[in-house]
């Protein structure tokens, strides 16, 4: 069995309320489980601003050079982004490997991404991230000794691992246009099967896999399951399913990649292609883990990534999960468009279908018909949604379901 790579992480406070920074705290060791690191401790440094060349300041990078000997660590992971400068020197003061918050995100993305446009667009996001840091990454240039004549040498190598980067970057936007292009033709033919789509977004591990699993699993035909698992960004790549709805609609649900709070700007930019399913939405549910603390932070974040999509005057709805966890969480607002539910009680994913039934056929109506022998051939053809059929002597009778402004093309047959 492989050793765990032993992280400790270090964290920069300023002035953050304690109950905001135990979830800040909380959220960067569940990414570091996520990479599938061990974190074996945590260094606080309170400070009212950043330091320029260290972050954290000389002081605490000297006390932690001493602190990660005895503690064995294999990688300081700094819960913050950090400029290639700064990476450089905390390198060379703690001479252990170095990862920002971005970093560890983009490895994580990395391991996750599993089609051909997520791992590209990991790739592109990665290549990004590293082209202003080159210097800082440890050993990167490999110099032998250092000063005078080993200056050019080293500059040259920088700007061609520059050069190659670049070149790198401009490969892989060439690629993603052509996927994308593919992908926005399948898209269209969503669009255009009339069926009305629901995206499921959210922060990260609040259960959106879980929620999809569940609903095609009491209502669609499909029987692949998405990949779900309690780790932060367990899947990136957009999933969509079709299911029919106790109403006896059939919709599309889509999951997309969670979100975190301080989601680099540059990685939303690079995954702006895969959240666009979000844009041909009929409905978006918000899912929130009803189970934390500052569970309005989730909201935030992910209202944050709406709103620089200019989506947030979309349809929403807000899934509060996993209430088994935490049966006494109340919500202070009494809105009609919050549900509470846990993704592991059946008898709640049933309410969440019906719910989003009325959400997204708020102007259907059912219409008692009746259709004479003579007119069922023509009647049929027009595939329209019937239920409660009874055949009698003189015809059909049954239930009609359609928008209330359609009533008028089918008055004949009603009763």
């Amino acid at each position: 069995m492989n050793k765990k790579e032993r992280v400790l992480i270090v964290h920069l406070n300023q002035d953050d309320s304690q109950i905001v920074l135990d979830n800040k705290i909380k959220e960067i060791e569940e990414l570091v489980r996520s990479s599938r690191a061990e974190s074996v401790g945590v260094v606080i440094q309170n400070a009212q601003s950043i330091n320029p060349s260290f972050f954290i300041g000389r002081g605490k990078a000297e006390e932690i050079a001493e602190l990660v000997d005895s503690m064995d660590i294999d990688t300081l992971v700094v819960n913050h982004e950090l400029t290639g400068s700064q990476m450089k020197n905390l390198e060379e003061m703690i001479d252990r490997k170095i990862v920002d918050r971005t970093g560890l995100i983009l490895d994580i993305f990395a391991r996750r991404a599993k089609t051909k446009e997520g791992k590209l667009e990991v790739s592109l996001a990665q290549l990004e991230y590293r082209l202003p840091r080159l210097v800082g990454f440890r050993n990167y240039l490999s110099r032998e000794g250092g000063g005078i004549g080993t200056r050019g040498p080293g500059e040259q190598k920088l700007e061609v691992d520059r050069r190659r980067i670049q070149d790198n970057i401009s490969r892989i936007k060439r690629q993603l246009e052509v996927v994308a292009g593919k992908r926005s033709l399948k898209r269209k033919r969503r669009q255009h099967s009339s069926l009305p789509i629901v995206s499921l977004v959210g922060y990260s591990n609040a259960g959106k896999s879980t929620i999809l699993n569940a609903l095609v699993e009491r209502y669609g035909n499909d029987i692949k399951q998405v990949y779900s698992d309690d780790l932060l960004f367990a899947t990136l790549d957009v999933s969509a399913r079709q299911i029919k709805l106790p109403n006896s609609k059939d919709i599309i649900i889509t999951d997309t990649v969670g979100f975190i709070s301080d989601l680099p700007t540059k990685l939303v930019a690079s995954f702006r292609s895969t959240l666009e399913e979000i844009e041909i939405s009929d409905l978006i549910l918000v899912v929130i883990d009803a189970s934390v603390e500052d569970y309005q932070m989730q909201i935030d974040a992910t209202i944050d990534v709406l709103k620089d999509m200019h989506l947030s005057d979309k349809k929403i709805m807000y899934i509060f999960n996993k209430m088994d966890l935490n049966p006494d969480f109340r919500n202070n607002t009494n809105e009609p468009n919050h549900f509470y539910m846990s993704a592991k009680n059946s008898s709640d994913i049933e309410r969440l279908a019906e719910e989003i039934s009325n959400v997204l056929f708020s102007d259907y109506r059912f219409y008692d018909i009746f259709v004479s022998y003579e007119e069922l051939d023509s009647f049929m053809k027009k595939n329209l949604p019937i239920q409660s059929e009874e055949y009698k002597e003189e015809g059909l009778y049954a239930k009609l379901y359609i928008d209330r402004h359609d009533k008028k093309k089918y008055e004949e047959y009603m009763t």
